[in-house]
């Protein structure tokens, strides 16, 4: 397959997080295929049941290709015209993947053993895959990590920060509220206190930002609620220790924050001819914690789609990765 038929075939099989059986089976097969060929190895390594990375290399890898398996929902299949393919994962991260496996399978054929490919789990929803595999290191000296950065080298990329805020409160009958106590008004209270919180600015990376992106509470109107949450997402730009403890002190008596993830920052190297970008996205790098190798970002395609309904990656950019992938690789195998 070419590098759009292989981007359409990844597509069209659902792989929304946790379900990434499916593409995993494909991914092994396209490897072992090349493996038996060229003398390479493959491995399925569990991160829990039937979620799987997978590994292909073959002399101990030097640089490794990586990027996610997993898309955000809804499913949607692939359709491409004369520009662009379309379709759930097109460019976060399907044709990335494409684009990776021929470059991959080009520096194999030209003799090129020092390189290998690193397909994980779990980056859309807690980077599962990502942390399993920071666990277990090959000796890898550089690591590309895929995500669509307009085919540029990103020289940084902000982390994440995710809370709940829980509030609780007292039941009673809406037309007694002095009899009750009110979840989703102390949530309220708590979220416009977090709102005003200064975030802290990078020179490189930019402003940090908040977005309240879910409320859930209340049982029905003409009750008292008696429970509420909202689930916060900043985007870092530091390591998040001072914003963590401005989100606790913010949330105050009212609310509780309770802390799901957090992802720092990361500043990310140039190399010499590769053009260079900076990205407001969280990747899977630094759950790698250092394990893979000095880490490297690139990718086809644009973010601004990515989960979106209007997904989709150039044709141009995607066929052009596959030569850019290869060069890199060997930029850095040089060094």
């Amino acid at each position: 397959m070419n590098v759009f038929e292989l981007t359409r075939a990844l597509v069209d099989i659902d792989s929304v997080t946790p379900n990434e059986e499916q593409v995993g089976v494909f991914l092994s097969d396209y490897l072992a295929k090349l493996a038996s060929r060229t003398g390479g190895h493959v491995e399925r390594i569990e991160v829990e049941p039937h979620r799987y990375n997978v590994l292909a290399y073959w002399d101990a890898p030097v640089v490794t290709f990586s990027t996610h398996m997993d898309t955000v929902p809804p499913f949607f299949a692939s359709r491409e015209d004369d520009e662009f393919i379309w379709g759930r994962g097109a460019c976060d991260t399907k044709g990335i993947i494409a684009a990776m496996l021929l470059a991959l399978e080009a520096l194999i054929e030209s003799g090129e053993r020092r390189v290998g490919v690193l397909f994980v789990v779990g980056e859309e929803r807690n980077s599962a895959g990502a942390y399993a595999a920071g666990k277990d290191p090959r000796g890898s000296r550089f690591v590309i990590n895929g995500e669509p950065t307009e085919s540029k080298l990103a020289l940084g990329s902000k982390g994440a920060l995710r809370f709940e805020i829980v509030a609780t409160g007292k039941m009673a009958h809406s037309a007694y509220p002095h009899l009750g106590e009110s979840a989703i008004e102390r949530l309220l209270d708590a979220l416009e206190r977090i709102r005003k919180v200064a975030l802290p600015v990078d020179p490189v990376l930019g402003a940090s930002t908040l977005n309240i992106g879910t409320i859930q509470g209340g049982r029905a109107p003409n009750v008292i609620p008696d429970h509420a949450k909202a689930e916060v997402f900043i985007r870092l730009v530091d390591d998040g220790n001072a914003t963590r403890k401005a989100i606790e002190e913010a949330a105050g008596s009212s609310a509780t924050a309770r802390e799901v993830l957090c992802i720092p920052a990361v500043h990310l190297g140039a190399v010499a001819g590769f053009e260079t970008s900076i990205v407001s996205y969280t990747t899977d790098i630094p759950a790698f914690q250092g394990a893979w190798g000095q880490p490297y970002l690139f990718g086809p395609g644009s973010i601004h789609v990515a989960h979106t309904s209007e997904e989709r990656i150039p044709k141009r950019e995607l066929a052009a990765a596959v030569q850019t992938y290869q060069d890199l690789a060997r930029k850095l195998l040089s060094l």
